[in-house]
């Protein structure tokens, strides 16, 4: 089974993820617009300040996957093949869904079992889960602080300028 997540650089906040029994484009698809409709949700009408960084998996260089991001706007780029130190961010959420829940479950049921409790770790990570990035805040909170600062000096704030695709 796979997971493949959107983590948005600013906080370290995971803002899409999905889960399947294979590692194909419509998975990694899926993720993605689930960051986009999370980021909607925040009062994002554009994208184009977007960069999605991922490996150079099949599933991220395959045309109508290219496609549909420039279609909103989002600027690929694509990581050195085999350096992990490329898209460490990516490699450093997959450790920890690793060793926070995946290894530590398994064996899984299913795929509705994983999806499942992939769910509660992924609000766990946002919203509890200290972040040494963010001063031991939890992603939720940092980004938070930084909102509720931006809106108290009353500038209006942008969202964050980068997306990290991350998958396992």
């Amino acid at each position: 089974m796979y997971t493949a997540f959107v983590t948005d650089v600013f906080a370290r906040r995971i803002v899409g993820w999905k889960c399947s029994t294979a590692m194909t484009e419509s998975l990694v698809q899926a993720a993605v617009d689930q960051a986009i409709s999370d980021r909607k949700r925040w009062g994002a009408v554009t994208f184009d300040q977007l960069i999605h960084h991922s490996d150079a998996g099949s599933q991220y260089t395959a045309i109508t996957y290219s496609q549909s991001l420039a279609d909103i706007g989002v600027r690929p780029s694509i990581g050195s093949i085999g350096d992990s130190y490329d898209n460490a961010l990516a490699e450093s959420v997959n450790s920890s869904y690793k060793t926070e829940l995946v290894y530590r479950e398994a064996p899984w049921a299913g795929l509705a079992d994983l999806q499942a409790a992939t769910a509660e770790w992924v609000h766990w990570y946002n919203h509890e889960r200290p972040n040494g990035y963010c001063n031991d805040l939890s992603p939720v909170h940092a980004e938070r602080i930084y909102y509720d600062r931006h809106q108290a000096t009353e500038t209006v704030p942008t969202l964050p300028d980068q997306l990290v695709q991350v998958a396992n």
